[in-house]
């Protein structure tokens, strides 16, 4: 069996500016810290909004491992 892919944000490098959940609502929010945080498992049938949300973010805080 595959393993599965996950979102990750690097809180240290994020900077809270939004863009990734202006793309991708269902998959990101910004939290208590105001930095992003991951809300739902990924989707490989999103992986084309999930890697526009990715390419959106200015300081490239979003990887899928």
């Amino acid at each position: 069996m595959a393993e599965e892919k996950r979102i990750v944000v690097d809180k240290d490098k994020c900077i809270g500016c939004g863009s990734c959940e202006s793309i991708a609502e269902e998959y990101f929010k910004l939290g208590e810290d105001g930095k992003s945080e991951v809300i739902k498992k990924y989707d490989e049938k999103d992986k084309d909004l999930v890697k526009e949300a990715i390419d959106a973010c200015p300081v490239e805080a979003i990887t899928i491992e």
